[in-house]
């Protein structure tokens, strides 16, 4: 039996996903959270082999989670079922060793196929944004994209460098290398780049 764990904010689409598992003979969802913190006791908790992630939503991101089960050394892989059809994402989320990345458009039964494939120790990845994902890399590191998402939040350099613990002048300095390496004229263009190619 593949045990796993839904995060996914919209509960429609929680309610939704766990009634098209629970379908599934050899699947059970043994729980599910609506934001990323609780999702993050939750897989501490139940101990799934699976977990079925959104990117977007409140508390941790998917990928945030992706990043803490990866650091944390834990045995559960992750699958992200997500709208965000971003190159960008698919290689934030490889990167943070997810197993697999899906798009909430893709046929109901690729899911539970994916989530077998994952489970035997393959990958399941949309083979569209594999490919796009190659031809564009993102040239922002961990820092300037922390930076770039609170400034694009409508944060002032002094409130990130107080959230960050940074000074003022290097939170100006990684805005400064993230327009840079965006080629864009100011930190709000660079914010709207990051996000539209899904660096953010």
């Amino acid at each position: 039996m593949i045990r796993v764990l839904l995060a996914e904010d919209q509960a429609m689409v929680r309610g939704a996903l766990s009634a098209l598992l629970g379908m599934e003979d050899d699947i059970e969802v043994v729980g599910a959270a609506a934001d990323g913190e609780a999702a993050w006791r939750e897989l501490q908790r139940l101990k799934p082999d699976l977990l079925v992630t959104d990117i977007e939503m409140p508390g941790l991101t998917g990928l945030e989670l992706a990043q803490r089960i990866q650091r944390q050394e834990l045995p559960c892989k992750v699958v992200i079922v997500t709208t965000f059809a971003r190159s960008g994402f698919l290689r934030r989320a490889l990167d943070a060793g997810v197993s697999g990345y899906l798009l909430k458009d893709a046929p109901a039964e690729d899911l539970a196929e994916a989530l077998r494939k994952v489970h035997r120790g393959g990958r399941a990845i949309d083979p569209q944004l594999a490919v796009e994902a190659w031809s564009d890399a993102d040239p922002l590191n961990d820092r300037e994209r922390q930076v770039l998402r609170l400034a694009g939040e409508g944060q002032s350099a002094g409130d990130i460098a107080r959230q960050l613990n940074l000074s003022q002048g290097t939170v100006r300095n990684y805005l400064s290398e993230a327009i840079g390496k965006l080629g864009v004229a100011n930190r709000i263009e660079a914010y709207r780049l990051a996000r539209q190619r899904g660096w953010l």
